[in-house]
């Protein structure tokens, strides 16, 4: 048929038994079926990409470069070129399939993307990153305008105009959730650069929808004249009648949806239906599917149906269809297809251009809006960004027969060079100047009473919230010693870009959460900002840190730091379970616990939270607690006591001291041994000192007992600490970091947690019979040399308006 024809095709069958295997026994060959192959396939797909993801982690590469990378090697740039491999693992036969199912990963991530975009967020960006944003996009188009005479080809079917469109979006074209992950790696998320990148990225993000859009509909200008208009008038019907009636009917859903109580399956099911005839819909009108998606998730209103629908569908997409897109593209790359020096030469041109494009206009709109130059540089070299929306013009240009095998090589390795040289060049280029005030007050005993406290409480979850904030009340703010508390939500650092997105938004206080970490971030804020209103003498500034455990305690330690606090309050890696038991919530807590007590710049409080006498007291003056300190001696003790000290001051507080002596017997076998050192000999002179300052201040005071308890050996202690009543509400205890007390020997043999230190441990622990929270304090002790210097500056009096917060949420007034 083909040679009476005179033509050359190829004819592919389809038949349903092809699809799955009847297996090897029966003398089947998986792999000639279209189901095991895709397995096969998707298998390979996510293992190489998370390979590369582990391989370029600690160069701070985004996800995005590795899932490129993957299709890349998988493709005939590298394992490809081995026909046997090509034709086993990616035959021909099976590109359909894989490129349906990326396509519809593709479909379900953009809207995603339109669910968790506020658009309230792009209009309150400011004038300054709209002309950011406007200016990073204007030169690098102009830029592949330019480039676009030279790279056209003559015997192409399109015009000019649509070839600049599409090389001008992929140039100018910045990759907001690329952006959020790289911001956050390089600790900028939560500075000015990263706030006004973020937004400037955004609004990148929207013109470069409508670019798209116009680019494609234009792409379709081979049929007719008027295809052109008709394909830009459908799609804005298209958008009004989900503006004017989609929107309206899912706003009804949720109207109709009890507060607090699940969506109905139909309803979930209605709305991800509808997704695809949306994709079907702009298909079929000329614009691409991903349009529709996207345009269908941005009228979703914000809150809790927004939420339910990332929480079901951005695992599956982000984790295992969207590496497919990403591998498609990769597949479809050759780099042998580049040929001869002139063209890579344009290559780097093109790199070169693009790039110093988006900065020197990024630079000329920063210079008119008066910020350094540095800083302009930082944020047009941020904004050359690339990821989603780029490989998706390219994909749609090679689909559509703007770009050639060599051209969409060319811009795909752009991509690849231009995302992957932004982390070093940045980390080398900008690094945040730090003031390095040097101040004497890091702990709550050096604090002087009548100066301020100020207090980095970091919180993970809302469950934290009520004991922290009833430790505080019981910290006994007054108008001489005011408290003021930076509240720190904990956020760790993943893939999402809906994480992202909390840390610039400046929403207005009662409008519904973006994503589960917004709703978090309002709850913790609220209850805090109530303790504030109700609380005298009390200032509350709430911040946000996103980061991955591994390095969050860098985040609390440069805030720490920053902000000049005396006390760190985190809380305790376990919870307390309805039996009493105590059970891990998250691992990864306790490693932030412990590089923070490594590394923090002032004193550090690790909370076990046990309920601190029932609910949150907001009122001055009507919380009444219990308090008890076990003082072994050291540094930690003495701050331990300190901080009781500063608690036993509030009416409400009884506290209870019990110092714990070594008999004659250990005290002299511990000197005729020559355990007792320089050190140690300094320390117990000092413990005597700070017991006998404090016992002559509140030797009138009938709400504060102190007890001496001579003990001889650890098993003693543990039968003294044993026999305290359940009375109390809080336990606080030094940590006894490098004492070696002959009281507490032996008991860290068999300890759960060496950071709560012997007592701190024994106190935490599940087969403790009373349940009481404790607090456990380790003190700052800094160099010798701080430590003589008596004449360094105080920590400022802190003025009781807010002030601007400068590392993440701000308070949102």
């Amino acid at each position: 048929m083909a040679e009476e024809n005179g033509t050359a095709t190829s004819i592919i069958c389809y038949a349903p038994s092809m699809i799955t295997t009847n297996g090897v026994w029966q003398g089947d060959n998986p792999l000639d079926f279209s189901l095991p192959l895709f397995v096969l396939q998707l298998t390979l797909v996510v293992v190489i990409t998370r390979f590369f993801v582990f391989v370029l982690k600690p160069f701070r590469q985004p996800r995005v470069i590795s899932e490129i990378l993957g299709g890349i090697v998988l493709g005939p740039s590298v394992l490809g070129r081995y026909d046997k491999f090509a034709n086993t693992v990616f035959p021909q036969r099976s590109v359909m399939v894989l490129e349906t199912m990326a396509n519809v990963g593709l479909l379900y991530f953009l809207f995603l993307v339109g669910v968790e975009m506020d658009i309230m967020v792009v209009r309150k960006t400011g004038r300054r990153a709209l002309t950011i944003a406007i200016g990073g996009m204007v030169l690098p188009f102009l830029i592949g305008a330019a480039f676009s005479f030279s790279m056209h080809r003559s015997d192409d079917h399109l015009g000019q105009g649509t070839y600049i469109l599409f090389l001008g979006v992929a140039l100018s074209v910045t990759a907001f959730p690329v952006l959020a992950r790289i911001l956050a790696e390089l600790k900028l998320i939560n500075t000015e650069i990263g706030r006004i990148s973020m937004s400037a990225a955004l609004v990148n993000d929207m013109f470069a929808w409508i670019l798209l859009a116009l680019a494609i509909a234009l792409a379709e200008s081979e049929k007719t004249s008027f295809a052109s208009l008709w394909v830009m008038i459908s799609s804005a019907a298209f958008i009004a009648v989900c503006v004017f009636v989609v929107r309206p009917g899912i706003s009804w859903i949720i109207r109709k949806t009890p507060e607090g109580e699940n969506f109905s399956e139909f309803y979930i099911c209605l709305i991800l239906t509808g997704v695809m005839i949306s994709g079907f819909i702009t298909d079929s009108i000329g614009t691409h599917s991903v349009f529709g998606a996207f345009v269908f998730g941005l009228v979703i209103p914000n809150g809790p149906l927004g939420l339910t629908l990332i929480e079901k569908l951005e695992d599956f997409v982000s984790g295992l269809l969207l590496p497919l897109f990403f591998a498609i593209s990769g597949l479809k790359t050759n780099i042998a297809s580049i040929e001869g020096p002139a063209t890579w030469l344009t290559l780097m041109l093109v790199i070169f251009l693009a790039c110093a494009g988006k900065v020197i206009g990024t630079v000329i709109v920063a210079f008119f809006h008066g910020m350094p130059v540095r800083e302009g540089i930082t944020i047009g070299l941020l904004l050359n960004t690339k990821g989603l929306v780029e490989m998706i013009v390219l994909n749609v240009g090679k689909d559509q027969k703007v770009l050639d095998d060599e051209t969409f090589a060319t811009m795909v390795l752009i991509a690849l060079v231009m995302t992957g040289v932004i982390t070093p060049i940045v980390t080398v280029l900008y690094k945040p100047v730090r003031r390095s005030v040097s101040y004497k007050r890091r702990t709550i005993q050096q604090t002087k009473p009548d100066s301020e406290l100020r207090v980095l409480v970091c919180v993970h979850t809302p469950r934290n919230v009520p004991t922290i904030i009833n430790l505080l009340e019981a910290s006994h703010p007054t108008k001489r010693s005011p408290i003021c508390i930076y509240v720190l939500h904990l956020v760790e650092l993943t893939g999402r870009a809906s994480a992202m997105l909390i840390v610039h938004s400046t929403r207005k206080s009662g409008r519904p959460a973006l994503n589960r970490t917004q709703a978090q971030s309002d709850h913790i804020i609220n209850a805090f900002e109530n303790y504030e209103q109700h609380a005298a003498f009390v200032a509350v500034q709430p911040l946000t840190a996103i980061s991955p455990y591994s390095t969050m305690h860098e985040d609390v330690c440069s805030l720490a730091e920053d902000k000049r606090v005396s006390f760190i309050i985190i809380p305790f890696h376990k919870q307390q379970t309805v039996d009493g038991g105590m059970e891990a919530i998250n691992p990864a807590y306790r490693l932030v616990n412990q590089n923070l007590l490594e590394n923090s710049p002032c004193s550090v409080g690790i909370l076990v939270d046990r309920g601190l006498n029932g609910a949150t007291r907001l009122t001055s003056n009507s919380i009444s607690l219990q308090v008890a300190v076990l003082f072994f001696g050291g540094p930690d003790d003495r701050e331990a006591l300190a901080y009781a000290w500063r608690m036993a001051e509030h009416p409400g507080i009884t506290l209870s001291v019990l110092r714990f002596i070594p008999d004659e017997d250990v005290t002299d076998a511990a000197a005729s041994t020559q355990n007792m050192n320089v050190d140690m000999k300094k320390q117990r002179q000092l413990d005597d000192e700070y017991i006998n300052t404090f016992r002559a201040a509140n030797a009138e005071h009938e709400s504060i007992l102190y007890v001496d308890k001579v003990v001889s050996n650890g098993e003693e202690t543990v039968a003294a600490v044993r026999s305290m009543d359940s009375s109390h509400d809080l336990f606080i205890v030094g940590r006894g970091q490098g004492m070696l007390s002959p009281l507490t020997a032996g008991l860290t043999d068999w300890s759960e947690c060496p950071e709560l230190g012997a007592i701190g441990d024994l106190l935490a622990s599940s087969d403790f019979a009373a349940t009481v929270s404790v607090l456990v304090v380790q003190q700052y002790v800094g160099s010798s040399a701080q430590e003589d210097d008596m004449d360094l500056p105080d920590s400022p009096v802190h003025s009781h308006e807010h002030p601007r917060a400068t590392y993440g949420l701000e308070n949102p007034r």
